[in-house]
């Protein structure tokens, strides 16, 4: 009888052996592997002989106990499909590790489903949850260290440049005055101080604890002080309502869900990249509109305008450059709902002005690269 042919690697080389196979069914089951004369190179037990993918008609077979590059490679459909029938249990092998792929495969999609539906629903929850847990002397401290990251990000040798330095100047007095009332009566444990400052990106942000910042590229663009109150009240509202330390254990929690999922849990540290994360702060449109509607109680009180807010939006947006670094809201166009629902809110009391005219102008100018540039104040 004339034995099969076939190609061998010992798996200890990459040259390939032509060998003649048979399987023998005696007391230790084996497919001996031989030399065209007979010598005999290599017996595998039937047991341990596991399918390896192939092309059609090809089948290549492996062994458990040798080289992980050992194979036996035959090819014709005839052979390949009489091999397989005098192995059965290669059959079964194979499909049991089609049926535990398949397991993981499932396994593993549950797992990314779980991870998007708690991303969804479960953090933000959560992270509603613990802010109002969170000591304001906490926030208060977390903010602090966000400023001086931030000084780094936008300042000149790592200190951020306030475009007026003088407390008792006209601009700093309207700007104090005007943050002190938005925030007079709600309650907040934080004191508002928003700092105005040189940078060529079009950005206004609240950090965790009172302190918001407004670019001096933003203020070139601000037409009128309902513009100006407008935005700086919708910052405020974020700080009233914690959302920047809300979103900032949002991101820790998801990357600690993720790290979880993934096994890393490493390099999760929420003060790590605070001011960067803060600058490019993207709030929910729940949060969004919180601050809207608490930017809309104060114009209402204070005599401005909070749908202006809106006008400078799709005004700096219409530029691509401003549009990929402004944040006054998220990282969405302003929708025509947020609109119509901040020009909805009651008008404010007759004859009041938010800032006078003096004011107005001492601000707009208070950037002038004219004027000389001071450190701000580590």
């Amino acid at each position: 009888m004339q034995l099969p042919m076939a190609r061998y690697y010992d798996g200890h080389t990459a040259a390939p052996h032509n060998v003649t196979f048979a399987i023998g069914r005696d007391t230790d089951p084996q497919l001996m592997i031989a030399a065209p004369d007979g010598v005999q190179l290599d017996g595998w037990p039937l047991a341990e002989i596991f399918e390896v993918a192939a092309r059609p008609g090809e089948l290549r077979l492996g062994a458990t106990s040798r080289p992980y590059g050992a194979r036996l490679i035959m090819s014709g459909d005839g052979l390949v499909t009489a091999v397989r029938k005098l192995l059965p249990d290669l059959v079964k092998r194979q499909r049991a590790d089609q049926g535990e792929q398949l397991r993981l495969i499932g396994l593993a999609t549950g797992a990314l489903v779980s991870v998007i539906v708690a991303y969804i629903f479960g953090v933000p929850l959560l992270a509603r949850n613990i802010v109002p847990l969170v000591p304001a002397q906490w926030e208060a401290d977390l903010g602090e260290t966000a400023r001086q990251q931030i000084d780094q990000i936008v300042g000149f040798d790592g200190i951020a440049i306030r475009c007026d330095t003088d407390p008792d100047s006209l601009a700093s007095r309207a700007i104090r005055s005007f943050a002190t009332e938005v925030m007079e009566g709600t309650g907040s444990p934080f004191a508002p101080d928003i700092q105005v400052v040189y940078s060529d990106i079009p950005n206004a942000f609240a950090l965790p604890g009172g302190s918001s910042y407004y670019f001096s590229a933003l203020l070139a663009q601000t037409e009128s002080a309902d513009e100006f109150a407008g935005v700086m009240a919708h910052e405020l509202g974020h700080v009233y309502h914690r959302h920047g330390l809300e979103g900032l254990i949002e991101s820790s929690a998801t990357g600690l869900l993720v790290g979880f999922v993934l096994g890393d849990l490493t390099g999760l540290s929420v003060a790590g990249g605070l001011g960067a994360a803060l600058i490019d702060t993207r709030f929910s449109r729940d949060a969004e509109r919180q601050a809207d509607q608490f930017a809309a109680a104060a114009g209402q009180r204070m005599g401005f305008n909070p749908a202006a807010l809106a006008d400078l939006l799709e005004r700096v947006a219409g530029d691509s450059h401003a549009s990929q670094m402004l944040q006054i809201f998220s990282s969405h166009p302003l929708t025509a709902d947020r609109r119509a629902a901040l020009e909805a809110a009651p008008p404010a009391p007759a004859g009041r002005q938010v800032f006078s005219p003096d004011e107005w102008q001492a601000i707009k100018t208070m950037c002038d690269p004219a004027r000389p540039t001071e450190r701000l104040d580590p």
